[in-house]
């Protein structure tokens, strides 16, 4: 049980302000939800709703996927978690889309967070119990262009949260909900400048709306999804046939209530989601600059050369008061005929320690049908047939 206290007050590195009232960071149910679970995405600063789409694109921007090369993909990811403390504590990501024709797709992904084993134990004489706490969630989603250069997409998710433990508390019951998600993305077409040519690309994401976790039927356990809205934009600098910049840059609101001092959860709790949703944007106790300072953002750069190696690099920022996330990520990828493998790393740039300092992701995906990776010759021997 020690284990799963210490996981939401490390989360998101609130375990030592939330003794300080000047602080109010937003703890949410079910965090794991917000976790960067593929390495392409974590390499660039934890951010991906408005690059370009890939088989992850099911956690950032469903919206992407009827603008992706491929015709179809599936990745799988695993995100080591919290390692100082455990080595049975992480994340497994996996994902799969398909393109029904040029303007529309669908997708699935399933999240599974595992907090290893934890025995439980009535007395010190007791031999104890085994128990494996976990959560996951399962989502699917349809995206469709609605012009040539925007695209929308809808998505619906299955969430199960298994933290209790019923050999403490018979009463205790695992929590689930279902929630939806709604997005959009714009890809510009390919621009020619003075000296290279681009690509604009700009999208949002609302996310996690539905109704709040209750865990045992007590208004005392109730806790509030993730709801979220993210929104950003990009540019590509295509240098030439083999040289790319892609340049990002995003902006995270959490779409919860701002907690107020000396309140109980019960109190916290009191409003029904949807009134949390949109109360999230007036009602941080010191007004608008306070408001403001839950507003995180990243940085993300990506170079790739012929489409088959890249180097990443990105920053996060998140207001000292809100829960003080800041660090460096750094991230490469390379292609072997239809396999992508993708590495990255986070160091953190603040003194507070987080649940993934230094800690390498990996990502492994397939693409089938993939457009504009074969090599150069080959392109112009096609294209001189």
């Amino acid at each position: 049980m020690k284990k799963i206290i210490l996981l939401f007050s490390l989360l998101f590195g609130v375990g030592n302000l939330l003794a300080q009232e000047q602080n109010r960071p937003i703890v949410t149910g079910v965090p794991f939800l917000q976790i960067s679970a593929d390495a392409r995405a974590s390499g660039m600063g934890d951010m991906g709703v408005a690059t370009s789409a890939d088989n992850y694109s099911q956690q950032w921007n469903a919206a992407k996927y009827p603008f992706s090369e491929s015709k179809l993909g599936i990745g799988m990811s695993y995100t080591p978690y919290m390692t100082s403390l455990s080595n049975d504590i992480g994340l497994l990501n996996l994902n799969f889309f398909n393109k029904i024709n040029e303007r529309s797709a669908y997708a699935f992904s399933l999240r599974y967070f595992g907090l290893g084993e934890t025995v439980f134990k009535q007395n010190e004489d007791d031999p104890g119990q085994v128990v494996k706490p976990n959560e996951f969630s399962l989502d699917g989603s349809y995206s469709l262009k609605l012009s040539e250069t925007f695209a929308m997409s809808v998505a619906g998710r299955y969430i199960h949260s298994n933290l209790e433990i019923q050999e403490a508390d018979p009463d205790a019951r695992a929590a689930s909900s279902f929630v939806v998600d709604i997005s959009g993305f714009y890809q510009s077409a390919e621009m020619a400048f003075k000296n290279f040519n681009g690509i604009w690309r700009g999208g949002f994401n609302v996310s996690n709306l539905g109704p709040k976790l209750k865990y045992n039927g007590d208004a005392s356990t109730e806790s509030f999804l993730p709801a979220n809205l993210k929104w950003g934009g990009g540019f590509d600098f295509i240098f030439d046939q083999d040289n790319t910049l892609a340049t990002s840059i995003e902006f995270n609101k959490l779409l919860v209530p701002s907690p107020q001092d000396n309140q109980t959860n019960v109190q916290y709790q009191e409003a029904g989601f949807v009134k949390g949703i949109f109360s999230s944007f007036t009602d941080a106790q010191d007004g608008l600059s306070e408001e403001f300072k839950e507003v995180t953002w990243a940085l993300g750069m990506e170079y790739s050369y012929q489409k088959r190696f890249a180097f990443r690099t990105g920053y996060f920022n998140e207001n000292s008061e809100k829960g003080n996330r800041k660090y460096l990520t750094l991230g490469a990828g390379f292609k072997y005929k239809k396999a992508n493998f993708d590495f990255s790393y986070l160091s953190s740039t603040s003194k507070q320690n987080g649940p993934l300092d230094n800690v390498m992701r990996f990502s492994l995906s397939f693409n089938i049908d993939e457009k504009g990776v074969e090599p150069i010759e080959e392109k112009e021997k096609s294209e001189n047939n």
